[in-house]
């Protein structure tokens, strides 16, 4: 009696089950080669996994209750079925994850129905033959235990030999099978998706986006100047340029984004998850960079830039053609006004990107050239009138709009993460003009140097930094003190509570600006390593008038002094404030009522001049002595 390898169907639908059995059952039985087992769930094909040995399972991916995932690694957990070759059958073309994860369940091959009939034979043949081989192998052996050894010997080697005849096939038509998957997915010459494989990923990112109520961006990519190269230095060259270029596009993105190659020198990226448009034109800005320095090809160094169009998801469009086509117009409309930039098609991010993009220019421009300084604004001690110390403020003396004070440009500073740049220049640029105001008999005040410091300065090299100052200018760490904006603080408090402990203990002081402005708990404040409270000048603005900003101001003095720190009250104008807050026991004020920000130079003549006044003062009056 011939032996008749088994196949196992899985499929809970009936019709569907039906029909591949249709498929696979000869018209003849004295004609069929193997005999077909059907199941409705996972649990009913376990079963029969149990009593059978298959040549091959058909399972199907949806199930309820048990999916063909659980039932494929329940199945090759029993080592009697742990090799049997396993077929998913999806309704689902473009789940590369299912994909992925099928394989490393150990499934052997992929149809997406409907199945086309010769297709599903041709495969299930192998697996068929294979078996049939294998069975016809398991009877030869019983058979030769009763001949002689020498013989078994031989008869085995030479099935073994067709055995892995056999199985070199499978592989080859299986490596041949993955050749034509990259062939009808990837783009021949970069490797990069193909515009089929592109609308497949863009489409699939759009479900994800809104099913998580995320932005994306499409990125629509033109390298300028091309054809002229192409045409001038030949397509082998040309071939090498788009390879090269289209390696910087990919390390310039992130690992979750879809770059893509639509055919000539057009380029698609899809930015997926972002938190804001900001993200898309960041990312834009790094494959300008990435592509700006020259491809070096043969002897040729070739420098060309790329012009790029941006459209977003979901105010450009819902859906991957539309959104496509239009980061298609913006791209091609910088190409036609200006090259080798990036152009939203939103008219509104357009100007606001430029202006980003140009102040960011102009601020790197200015530490470069030496176009940002230093003003200075006295702290006055409310008890005695003397300066207490002084706030270093920043300020742009920017070639077409004159004096700059931080407002103007510390935030698009901050967004364009040039901020810590800055703030490491106002930090050096401090402790180099109060080491020279020492150096010059100033001393006398010992007065503090206070500086502004953004949060995102806040980083683990920070510490390091202000130290390595400190040592280069010979200062000791009780002249510098950092002012930091409530408000911001309280947002990344625990980030940041590390990093001002270790800076707290090397002697440095910490202000808490703008206080009042935040709401913070004084449970969190208790956190950090504070010193100083600054009243927020909304609170004194009224003093005079608001009986409420005196009773807040009162309990804000209060708590400090309980807490053994200092306060000091901004934005002081007139003398009915001062003589409010001295009845409240502030210990410092500060404000246009003493002196607005001065200079280096003016506030140097202003230092020199309260000296004088002091040395001629007696010892005995000079604790009094008016500022």
């Amino acid at each position: 009696m011939p032996l008749i390898p088994k196949i196992l169907l899985v499929n809970d639908h009936l019709p569907t089950l039906t029909a591949l059995e249709t498929l696979l059952t000869a018209p003849h039985p004295e004609e069929q080669e193997y005999e077909v087992l059907t199941a409705q769930s996972g649990a009913e094909a376990l079963r029969l996994v149990l009593a059978h040995q298959f040549a091959v399972i058909l399972l199907d991916v949806s199930m309820p209750d048990m999916d063909g995932f659980e039932t494929a690694e329940l199945i090759h957990s029993r080592p009697s079925s742990a090799t049997t070759p396993i077929i998913f059958i999806t309704a689902y073309y473009a789940d590369e994850m299912n994909r992925l994860r099928g394989y490393e369940l150990g499934a052997v091959d992929f149809l997406i129905t409907p199945v086309i009939p010769q297709i599903l034979r041709s495969k299930i043949g192998v697996f068929v033959e294979l078996a049939k081989k294998n069975l016809e192998l398991e009877s030869t052996t019983q058979q030769l235990e009763a001949l002689n050894q020498n013989l078994i010997v031989q008869q085995m080697r030479e099935l073994k030999y067709h055995n892995e005849m056999l199985q070199q096939e499978i592989i080859e038509r299986r490596q041949a099978e993955q050749r034509a998957h990259e062939l009808a997915t990837r783009d021949a010459l970069t490797g990069l998706l193909n515009r089929r494989s592109l609308l497949e990923g863009l489409e699939s990112a759009l479900v994800s986006a809104r099913r998580h109520d995320h932005k994306l961006a499409v990125l629509f990519i033109d390298m300028d100047r091309f054809k002229t190269i192409n045409d001038t230095l030949g397509h082998d060259i040309g071939d090498q340029l788009l390879i090269q270029a289209s390696q910087r596009i990919s390390a310039s993105v992130r690992d979750e984004d879809i770059v893509a190659r639509l055919g000539g020198d057009e380029f698609v990226v899809v930015v997926k998850a972002m938190s804001s448009y900001e993200d898309a034109a960041k990312i834009a800005n790094n494959i300008l960079e990435a592509t700006a320095q020259p491809f070096e090809i043969g002897t040729h160094s070739i420098k060309n830039s790329l012009s790029i169009g941006i459209s977003l998801f979901p105010q450009d469009g819902e859906d991957a053609q539309c959104l496509t086509k239009k980061a298609d117009m913006a791209m091609y409309h910088v190409k036609k006004e200006q090259r080798g930039r990036i152009y939203f098609y939103n008219d509104h991010l357009n100007s606001r990107v430029m202006e980003r993009m140009q102040l960011e220019r102009e601020l790197q421009q200015a530490l470069d050239k030496g176009e940002l300084e230093l003003f200075y604004q006295p702290k006055i001690d409310i008890a005695s009138d003397r300066i207490a110390g002084l706030e270093a403020l920043i300020r742009w003396r920017h070639p077409q709009r004159g004096l700059l004070r931080s407002g103007a440009f510390i935030d698009d500073a901050i967004e364009a993460e040039l901020v810590a740049k800055v703030g490491d220049w106002v930090i050096a640029a401090a402790c180099t003009q109060l080491r020279r105001w020492q150096d010059a008999g100033l001393e006398f005040y010992e007065m503090p140097l206070a500086v502004n410091i953004a949060i995102p300065q806040i980083n683990p090299d920070l510490p390091s930094y202000i130290n390595q100052e400190l040592q280069r200018t010979g200062l000791h760490p009780s002249y510098l003190q950092l002012e930091i904006t409530e408000s911001l603080l309280i947002r990344d408090l625990d980030r940041v509570a590390h990093i001002l402990q270790e800076i707290s203990h090397t002697g440095v002081t910490i202000a808490i600006d703008d206080f009042g402005t935040g709401y913070s708990s004084l449970s969190r404040l208790k956190a950090l390593p504070i010193d100083i409270l600054k009243i927020d000048q909304s609170f004194v603005r009224n003093l005079e008038l608001d009986r409420n900003d005196s009773a807040i101001i009162a309990a804000i003095v209060n708590m400090a002094h309980a807490l053994d720190l200092k306060v000091v009250a901004e934005g002081v104008e007139t003398e009915a404030q001062l003589n409010i807050l001295r009845e409240l026991q502030c210990d410092e004020h500060q404000g246009y009522l003493y002196s607005e920000p001065l200079n280096a130079h003016d506030m140097t003549v202003l230092l020199k001049r309260k000296q004088r006044r002091l040395r001629s003062i007696p010892a005995s009056r000079a604790l009094t002595a008016h500022g």
